[in-house]
């Protein structure tokens, strides 16, 4: 139950007093904050549904106004009102003249959550796998969460621009679903900046737009292997990419990682010969090392060997700060048996949902015509604006003036866990992207630390909850893309405190 959700007996309907309203008011100041990883708005929104629905506030309450709720609570007057807004819309409150109150709904007064979970066939195994390890939970407004952009230092006015344009030049076909592999303004803009960052040299045909990465993973997926067969993952890994190559049927083996990336061994080779390989060589996540050049073409070789597709998740190179990328894995050879993919994500927002792939030209067009049976894909008037956004030459002076952003970021971090007392610990990362690695040990557990730090109002991931095998990675991955450089000392000396 969240942290707003009522007790006692059900709130009477009276006529048109406040009498509900100051009872609602009673138990939602008399409980805590709304959990950890959890929005205010949220858990304001959860706790007055619930309250409806199990009849705790009766039909014909009325409510408190907007600003009157608001003040009492302590909080934004437009976190209440997207409660109110979302409940309206969702046909649970009434808005009148009279103020805002509760429908009539026809349900009965019953708990919150059922004692037992109901009959059912229940999930298939499959599902099952992929919410096997309990998850965080939405940390975004909590520092040190790793994963996201700093949305701040977004460029509206020219995006809008570019939306804007888009929309007036837009037709029919933008409306209805986008053509097999994305717009083609889109593909030719991606191709061009491919060829000017990554060296590619690849055609339009080449790309595909995908409605985010794990839509490109689970293509890939599907039309690279068949059910069964070995799919090898990177442990520590992108939990995102086992739960899409899990989804899609494949047999999952972990391979270790080292100082220079994806550490595959002899026995790895001989007795789980794999037809995918999930690889982030330009920096492994979460723990951030770099695959060596040596181990790049090694894997190449073998991977031909085997007769294995390797996808590469290119995933934020394009904050790379120590010095050159080395040449990407689909760039080392020509006729390399590799995937490329690569998300806007953490370079323009995670909302947009838009990613693509890079496909050598032998299956180009058979994986266009999957993709447009497979997804059906929209967003056509995001594909045209993001074209004219990278035409203008507007994602180029974003990317570089946001890697000088995340580098001040980066730094006032590692200042900052250099000035505070504390056990000695080992941080890696930071060569690229958005996020550190700091290893903890034995006598600190990461998922006791990670718990300890969400009480504080931190939102560091625990560096277990990526491996396979949890206790053989003990560390936090700390996420510096929307900690400003004036907050990471104080969240530091709260993060410290915790391990003392």
């Amino acid at each position: 139950m969240s942290a707003y959700a009522c007790s006692g007996s059900c709130v009477r309907a009276t006529d048109h007093s406040l009498y509900g309203a100051t009872v609602v008011l009673d138990w939602l100041l008399s409980e805590a904050l709304p959990p950890p990883g959890m929005s205010r708005q949220q858990a304001l929104y959860r706790s007055l549904r619930d309250a409806i629905l199990t009849r705790r506030l009766a039909a014909g309450t009325r409510l408190p106004s907007t600003r009157q709720l608001a003040a009492s609570l302590g909080i934004a007057r437009n976190t209440v009102l997207f409660a109110y807004e979302q409940l309206v819309a969702e046909g649970c409150l009434l808005a009148g003249r009279h103020g805002t109150r509760v429908a009539d709904l026809p349900v009965s007064a019953m708990p919150v959550r059922p004692a037992a979970p109901p009959d059912g066939p229940g999930l298939s195994a499959r599902a099952a796998f992929a919410l096997e390890r309990e998850t965080t939970g939405e940390l975004s407004n909590l520092p040190f969460c790793p994963g996201l952009p700093d949305l701040g230092a977004f460029p509206f006015r020219a995006w809008r621009a570019c939306l804007e344009r888009a929309w007036r030049e837009a037709g029919w076909r933008q409306l209805a679903y986008a053509r097999d592999g994305g717009e083609p303004l889109l593909r030719e803009a991606l191709a061009e900046h491919l060829a000017s960052v990554r060296g590619f040299a690849v055609t339009p045909q080449q790309v595909i737009i995908t409605a985010g990465m794990q839509s490109g993973l689970e293509l890939c997926a599907r039309l690279l292997a068949d059910p069964a067969q070995i799919a090898w993952v990177e442990n520590p890994g992108y939990p995102a990419a086992r739960t899409a190559l899990g989804l899609a049927g494949l047999n999952l083996h972990d391979v270790g990682v080292d100082d220079e990336g994806l550490a595959p061994s002899a026995e790895d080779w001989a007795c789980h010969p794999p037809r995918l390989i999930m690889v982030t060589p330009s920096h492994q996540y979460p723990t951030g090392r770099v695959m060596s050049l040596a181990r790049r073409l090694a894997l190449l070789q073998h991977a031909r060997g085997a007769g294995a597709w390797i996808i590469e998740d290119d995933y934020d190179s394009e904050f790379r700060r120590d010095g050159a990328a080395l040449p990407a894995l689909y760039g080392l050879q020509f006729d390399a048996p590799v995937v490329y993919a690569g998300t806007f994500s953490k370079t323009m927002y995670p909302g947009l949902r838009i990613a693509y792939l890079v496909v050598p030209m032998a299956i180009a067009e058979t994986f266009v015509r999957a993709a447009g049976q497979a997804t059906r894909p929209g967003q056509g008037i995001e594909q045209m604006a993001l074209a004219d956004f990278i035409r203008r030459g507007h994602y180029t002076r974003h990317l570089r003036q946001m890697r000088t952003h995340y580098a001040r970021r980066q730094a006032a971090l590692r200042t900052a866990l250099a000035r505070h007392p504390g056990p000695e610990l080992r941080i890696t990362g930071g060569a690229a992207g958005l996020h550190l690695v700091l290893w903890l040990p034995p006598a600190l557990p990461d998922q006791e630390v990670v718990r300890r730090a969400l009480a504080l109002g931190l939102g560091p991931r625990p560096l277990s909850d990526y491996a396979r095998s949890p206790s053989s990675c003990n560390g936090l991955v700390l996420g510096y893309g929307t900690l400003a450089e004036d907050m990471a000392d104080g969240a530091v000396r709260r993060l410290r405190a915790v391990m003392q």
